[in-house]
């Protein structure tokens, strides 16, 4: 059985992978299913990237400086619950809890060279593109963000056991 501190110290490379695999995920909707994402949805990967920078930073970080493992899973937890909070707004958006006035903005991948008659538009924040068993990506993102940011939490704050 793994030791508390070894897992504390190991816990990073979880979140980086946990957060780069729903940044893969949504990257494979957008150009393998052609679903583009809305400004929302490009704020929820942002935390994501920071959730995966704070995470592969830890983990070369703890291995020369292990003491620092619960205060750099505490930091990589907070950021977690962040993309919790923005994915749950989201949810809150599409299914119309709350209003919100997503501004457009222009995915320089949509732009094509000369192509001066093409529509430039963004989807709409609070129109469901993609769902399963009823819950939207922003709801799996949310539910993914929770449980590792609480489960990060835990490792962090868990007291070791005595001897």
């Amino acid at each position: 059985m793994m030791s508390m501190p070894t897992l504390r110290q190991r816990w990073p490379l979880i979140t980086l992978l946990g957060s780069t695999a729903l940044l893969a995920g949504a990257h494979a909707f957008q150009y393998f299913g052609g679903l583009q994402p809305c400004p929302l949805c490009l704020d929820q990967r942002n935390w994501h990237w920071g959730a995966a920078g704070l995470s592969a930073a830890a983990v070369v970080l703890l291995h020369f400086k292990p003491g620092l493992a619960r205060w750099a899973l505490l930091v990589i937890g907070l950021v977690l619950f962040g993309s919790f909070a923005q994915a749950a707004y989201h949810v809150a958006v599409e299914q119309h809890w709350v209003v919100a006035q997503c501004d457009t903005r222009i995915n320089w991948d949509d732009i094509r060279p000369l192509d001066f008659d093409g529509p430039v538009s963004a989807p709409a924040c609070d129109e469901i593109a993609w769902q399963m068993f009823g819950v939207s990506m922003a709801g799996y993102n949310a539910l993914i963000s929770v449980a590792l940011a609480i489960a990060t939490l835990a490792v962090a704050v868990w007291p070791e056991r005595k001897a």
